[in-house]
């Protein structure tokens, strides 16, 4: 069973969050309101996904996703947010968080995000990823100092080619249709691949890709 955490400030909308995933057969290990308080229950608990809302009492969401990514095992981070503003999306990206859905989703729509987060995906709000993969190859563009573009380890043949689609912000289901393959060895692909390159989640995996040109291909 999926263990989840909830993080959000107004306890109607929280409390509502967690009914609904716990109707859908999530465990719902916690639900908090602060984000001090959220990164010091969740390294106690060990949630696989945090749901959590950008706008907090004591941290902004981006610092509570930052410090949730330095727990081992890092949990996924969906945030729920009422702003679909273009800064408040980047940031929390660039500190880990896996994905980004605004609040006017349906249940239907949360519920299928926080199962796709919870099997690796990336999952955003219909136009937010177009976005996200924008910033990546602004990124991208300026390469880290020292960096070459042949170095580290070499991946497979397989690798390579899921690596590639990553890139270009497919999700790990298109994926598998695509190269007829099964969910869980495209997730096992990437985790391989995430090992290789000693990089930590899909954000860093993504700009890499990129970096080297692969979501042109």
């Amino acid at each position: 069973m999926v263990r989840v955490m909830v993080v959000d400030d107004h306890p109607m909308w929280r409390d509502g969050v967690a009914r609904d995933l716990g109707e859908a057969g999530y465990d719902v290990v916690a639900a908090v309101g602060e984000g001090r308080q959220a990164v010091r229950v969740a390294g106690a608990v060990r949630p696989d996904v945090v749901v959590l809302d950008l706008h907090l009492p004591d941290m902004s969401g981006a610092e509570v996703a930052a410090g949730l990514s330095a727990i081992d095992p890092a949990p996924r981070v969906l945030v729920l947010s009422a702003s679909a503003e273009q800064d408040d999306v980047l940031a929390a990206v660039k500190a880990g968080a896996s994905g980004y859905l605004v609040k006017s989703a349906s249940r239907e729509e949360f519920l299928a995000a926080v199962r796709r987060t919870a099997e690796g995906d990336a999952v955003f709000t219909p136009g937010l990823a177009g976005l996200v993969l924008g910033e990546y190859r602004r990124l991208a563009a300026r390469p880290a100092h020292g960096a070459g573009q042949d170095d580290g380890p070499r991946l497979t043949e397989r690798e390579t080619e899921v690596l590639r689609l990553v890139a270009k912000g497919l999700s790990y289901k298109q994926i598998a249709d695509r190269l007829v393959l099964s969910h869980r060895t495209v997730q096992n692909h990437v985790q391989n691949t995430l090992n290789k390159l000693q990089l930590h989640n899909r954000v860093e995996l993504v700009r890499y890709a990129i970096e080297r040109g692969l979501d042109a291909d």
